[in-house]
C-alpha cells in the first residue's frame, strides 16, 4: 500500500498510575477505526517517571492492553512504556499489531538532565519495523537530539518520535523534527504528551507530522489534548527522493553503539 493512515494521540497522562492511563486511553480510543497506525505518547502508563524504574505495570499487562487496542482498532498501536526486564529496567517503545506480533525499541540516550541513565538501562539496538508495506524507525524523545542515531541508510521511511517534552525547550522538539525530516529525507511523526507531570514539569504538546520536505501537515493547538489525523505517501516520498537524489551524497561512516 501507498498511503498510510497515522493518528497522533496527544493526551495528557496520570502520574504514576497504568491502570488509570489505560482507561483514559480507552476512551479516547473507543470507535476509532480506519487507521494504520496509532501512536503514544512516551511512558505512556506512568508519565516520565523516574519512580517507574521500579513500580510501573508488568510488561506483559501492557502488552495485552495494546494488542486488544490494535485488534479493536485494526492498526497497530505505538508508545512506549516503562518496564523492568531481566537485565534492568528499560524505557522500551512497543509496536504492537492487530494480529498480536510485538516489536520493540528500547530508548538509547537516556535523559541524563534528569538522571534518566541512573535508573534505566539505554538500549543499543536499532530498530527497523515493518508495517503494511511502510519502514518504520522507532525511537524516543531526547533520541531526537543526536542524528547520526537516525540517520536513514536508506532502510526507512518513516521515523517515529514518541516523547515528554517540557515546554520550555518546544522550539527544541519543534526544529529538530524538522531537521530529522529534511536531512533524512522521510517521514516523520512526533507525538508528545501535554499537561503537567508529578514533578511539576509542564508539556505544550506541539505534536506533528511533518514531509520529507520539512513541511508540517498536520498539528494542532498546543497546551491541549487532541487527535492528530495524517495520511502518508509512500509514492510521493519516492518520487522526491529521485527527482532531488541528497542521500547518494551522504558521508559513509560506522556506528559503533
Amino acid at each position: 500500500m501507498s498511503g498510510l493512515k497515522i493518528t497522533l494521540l496527544q493526551q495528557p497522562l496520570v502520574w504514576m498510575d497504568g491502570s488509570a492511563n489505560l482507561r483514559h486511553f480507552d476512551v479516547v480510543m473507543d470507535k476509532l477505526s480506519g487507521r494504520d497506525l496509532i501512536v503514544l505518547p512516551e511512558m505512556f502508563t506512568t508519565g516520565f517517571a523516574m519512580e517507574a524504574a521500579q513500580q510501573s505495570m508488568p510488561e506483559a499487562q501492557v502488552i495485552e492492553w495494546m494488542k486488544e487496542k490494535a485488534s479493536q482498532c485494526d492498526a497497530m498501536i505505538a508508545g512506549s512504556a516503562a518496564l523492568q526486564t531481566e537485565s534492568g529496567a528499560v524505557n522500551r517503545f512497543l509496536l504492537v499489531t492487530p494480529q498480536g506480533g510485538v516489536s520493540h525499541y528500547d530508548k538509547r540516550h537516556l535523559f541524563r538532565m534528569a538522571d534518566e541513565h541512573q535508573y534505566y538501562q539505554a538500549g543499543n539496538t536499532r530498530v527497523i519495523v515493518e508495517w503494511r508495506g511502510w519502514r518504520i524507525l522507532p525511537l524516543v524523545c531526547y533520541d531526537l537530539r543526536f542524528p547520526v542515531w537516525s540517520r536513514n541508510h536508506g532502510d526507512y521511511d518513516l521515523a517515529l518520535y514518541v516523547a515528554n517534552w517540557p515546554a520550555p525547550r518546544s522550539q527544541h522538539w519543534q526544529t529538530l523534527l524538522a531537521a530529522r525530516a529534511i536531512e533524512n529525507q522521510a517521514w516523520v511523526a512526533g507525538c508528545n504528551r501535554v499537561g503537567t507531570d508529578g514533578n511539576g514539569h509542564h508539556y505544550r504538546g506541539d505534536s506533528r507530522v511533518i514531509s520529507p520536505q520539512g513541511e508540517i501537515i498536520a498539528s494542532c493547538d498546543p497546551h491541549h489534548a487532541a487527535r492528530i489525523d495524517a495520511e502518508l505517501s509512500l509514492t510521493a516520498l519516492q518520487e522526491y527522493r529521485e527527482k532531488f537524489p541528497a542521500w547518494r551524497d551522504a558521508d559513509n561512516f560506522t556506528l559503533n553503539p
